[in-house]
């Protein structure tokens, strides 16, 4: 599957390339927004999350279960005061690493370049960076670049991680079986993680809010409104559409 040097700075995945497709893409489709098609999904899905290692499945089937239980617009409308409102549960990996800074639109070209050199052309009105957006990518298209873009943001997952599960929130064990797909968390990322606990992600000296965690325009339609609830008119993320295979 994926062949590294001693000296690669990500080691290789626990999982075999099926699991880890087939992990992906489960966590894909669930970490979108929910829509009317989730429910009639959970079947094949808990199929699929059955062939995966305990430390992924469980979580995946509690999820599940949550979802069983929740109706639809209970389910979107946390999914909503989850991701859009609460400025440290935020699905966009490039966030934790430059927050509203002016490198954040640069790694955000980079991600659409990671595509492109895989092959497939980025075109939606979803940001390159969204989680769903890398994860399916992976599962479909490229493991390896996915798995380099994962790991490059790791601290970022793990940061998910955390204010998922301070927030008690449902979808944290989704990230927990992100997390069982990925190595373990130390050294430089360890230290990354604790920066953005104390000090939030980076942003400019000038101009812009400073307080940690400041939202970026295009995750947060009403800036000035952090803590209203925000619309509940999203684009599911559909990389069947949005990331043709073949393009230039």
């Amino acid at each position: 599957m994926f062949r590294r040097s001693r000296s690669s700075r990500h080691p290789a995945p626990r999982l075999d390339e099926q699991q880890l497709a087939t992990a992906w893409q489960v966590l894909s489709l669930l970490m979108d927004y929910p829509d009317e098609g989730l429910l009639d999904r959970v079947p094949v899905v808990r199929r699929a999350a059955a062939t995966l290692p305990a430390a992924v499945a469980d979580p995946v089937c509690r999820f599940l279960a949550f979802v069983e239980a929740t109706p639809l617009s209970a389910l979107q409308r946390e999914y909503v005061e989850t991701f859009d409102v609460t400025r440290r549960c935020c699905l966009y990996l490039t966030y934790f690493a430059h927050g509203d800074t002016r490198k954040r639109g640069l790694a955000l070209v980079q991600f659409k370049q990671a595509y492109r050199k895989a092959g497939v052309e980025f075109d939606a009105p979803e940001l390159p960076d969204h989680l769903s957006v890398v994860l399916e990518f992976g599962a479909a298209y490229d493991a390896e670049t996915a798995w380099k873009l994962l790991n490059d943001h790791r601290a970022g997952v793990e940061m998910l991680r955390i204010a998922l599960s301070d927030k008690g929130s449902a979808w944290h064990d989704l990230v927990l079986a992100l997390v069982a797909t990925l190595p373990e968390l130390k050294g430089e990322d360890e230290e990354k993680v604790a920066a953005l606990i104390a000090q939030g992600p980076p942003s400019e000296e000038v101009g812009l809010d400073l307080q940690p965690y400041a939202m970026d325009p295009r995750l947060n339609p009403h800036p000035g409104d952090d803590d209203l609830p925000h619309s509940t008119d999203h684009q599911p993320v559909d990389l069947g559409q949005t990331i043709p295979v073949g393009a230039p």
